[in-house]
This record gives C-alpha cells, sequence and structure tokens, in this order.
C-alpha cells in the first residue's frame, strides 16, 4: 500500500511539474529569444518561404547571446521609453491614490456606525463585480462631461476610485481585534490618531497586497488606452508593445521583457504581502 502511494506521489508530482513547464515555456522562450541577434530573430520565425506541410525549425536557445535587441530599444528606439513613462505616469498616480482613497474608506466601512453602511458597502461589492466593458461606456459619458475624455486622467481618476483597495483593506481591518481600537478610544484618541497610529500599521500588509493588485492590473491596461486616449504619442506601453510584435520582429522580445520587469520586481519584493493579503480576504466577511 506504501508503495503504491509512493508511485501515485511521484505521478502528481511530475504532472505538475509537466503542467508548470508548459505553462512556463512561452517565458522562457521570450527571455532566450531577447539575446538573439536581430537576423536570428528573423530567420528563427520566417514562414514565407515554408509549405503548407513544414513546420518552422525554431531555436529556443540563441547560437550567439548578443544584447543587440536591448541596446537597440533602449537607444535607437526612444519612442519605446517614452512610452515606458506614459505607462509610469498612469500607474503610479492610480497607485498612490487608490492606497490614499481606500484606506480611509475600509476604516469608515469597519469602524464607523452609520445607516446604510451595509447597503453602501454590498453597492461597492456589485460595482466590482462588474465587467470591465460594462463600465467603460459610463466612465466615457462622465470623462467627456468633465473634458477630461482624451487624456489619461479619465483612466487615472476612474482607477484611484476602484472599489478593490477599499474591499481588500476592510476585511484586513475586520480581522483585527477590536481590543485595540477599544483601548485607544478609552485613552481619548480620535478617529484620525486611532486611524493613523493604530489601524494603518496594523494592516500594512493589506495596504501592500492593495497596492500590487492596482499595479498588475493597471500595468497592462489596454481597453481603457484605446477608448479614452486618442493621441497615440500619450498612450502607455501596453499598446506600443503589439506595433513592436508587428514591426520590429528583432527588438520584440527585449521590449517584452523590458515590459514585465516593474511587475516581476514587485512580485519577487513584495510576494509576502500578496499572498497574506489573498489569504485574509476570506477570514471575514
Amino acid at each position: 500500500m506504501k508503495k503504491i502511494m509512493t508511485i501515485k506521489r511521484k505521478i502528481f508530482y511530475l504532472s505538475f511539474v509537466a503542467i508548470v513547464a508548459v505553462y512556463m515555456m512561452p517565458l522562457v522562450i521570450t527571455f532566450t529569444n531577447s539575446f538573439m541577434g536581430s537576423r536570428e530573430v528573423e530567420n528563427n520565425y520566417a514562414a514565407d518561404s515554408l509549405g503548407a506541410d513544414e513546420y518552422i525549425d525554431m531555436d529556443v536557445v540563441p547560437k550567439k547571446a548578443t544584447l543587440q535587441q536591448y541596446a537597440s530599444l533602449l537607444f535607437d528606439s526612444p519612442v519605446y521609453l517614452h512610452m515606458f513613462w506614459n505607462s509610469v505616469k498612469i500607474v503610479v498616480p492610480i497607485v498612490l491614490g487608490q492606497i490614499l482613497v481606500s484606506a480611509p474608506a475600509a476604516y469608515a466601512f469597519t469602524v464607523l456606525k452609520f445607516r446604510g453602511k451595509e447597503g453602501l458597502f454590498f453597492l461597492y461589492i456589485i460595482v466590482m463585480l462588474l465587467p470591465l466593458q460594462v463600465t467603460l461606456m459610463p466612465n466615457y459619458i462622465v470623462a467627456d462631461w468633465m473634458g477630461i475624455a482624451d487624456s489619461s486622467l479619465a483612466i487615472i481618476l476612474p482607477g484611484i476610485f476602484n472599489p478593490l483597495g477599499v474591499f481588500l483593506l476592510r476585511q484586513f481591518m475586520k480581522s483585527m481585534p477590536d481590543a485595540y481600537i477599544e483601548a485607544a478610544m478609552v485613552d481619548g484618541a480620535g478617529h484620525g490618531k486611532i486611524f493613523l497610529w493604530v489601524v494603518l500599521p496594523m494592516v500594512k500588509h493589506g495596504t501592500a497586497a492593495a497596492a500590487m493588485l492596482t499595479l498588475l492590473d493597471y500595468w497592462n491596461l489596454v481597453d481603457q488606452a484605446v477608448i479614452f486616449i486618442q493621441n497615440s504619442e500619450a498612450q502607455p506601453l501596453s499598446i506600443f508593445l503589439a506595433r513592436i510584435n508587428s514591426g520590429e520582429l528583432g527588438i520584440a522580445f527585449a521590449g517584452s521583457c523590458f515590459y514585465a520587469l516593474p511587475v516581476l520586481l514587485a512580485l519577487l519584493y513584495g510576494q509576502e504581502y500578496l499572498k497574506n493579503g489573498i489569504a485574509i480576504t476570506g477570514l471575514k466577511g
């Protein structure tokens, strides 16, 4: 019986490794191909001369590793860095604004007592669960009414007031022992001091998780940028990558790796915060 369990465990691990390998293969190919020269990349994926029954002889590992793609991307394509900073100028205000708005709102939903609190929070949940395509039209109407329809503000303002941060931080605050807040009130602290000196330090993991989830969401935005930003020079890098892939195959892989770098660094630095943040949301409703 023990031998059968050992065999089953080995089969499970091998199956798990095979699934991970399949999912990781596109990332591995992108990374290794970014060190190929432009001529090798073009030869690697040229299919014009192949017949219907032939296959591409694709090399995963470069025959001669080079930084040519990265040099061309960073020094010969200034438009790429321009689009990169466009993404930064959109995402950073959203992440900072999301935290500044979500933390006080979550505190109000958790600690304060006012009529209609649960109904209002339920409305937050409904808005959070709505697909993006449902909210795009109302957002566009409001942005057009405010005169910001063709600017990054049409993306930044809805992003700042996204209900995800409020939901996540409220779950964190509800998991806190009530004794801390009650003790602070007995000592004469008001809600401002309780929020700044008691609650915020205790929900720093939730704040980091909310910031990371917001970063992941808006760093890869496409639909909002296509609809709200008509000026191609003001669009984020997520839109520009499609043009690189179709027009400059030689630097497409380096561009994809460089584009994914900020998100990967954020995940490596804050994976424990993100894991704790996702886990804590199920502790209390």
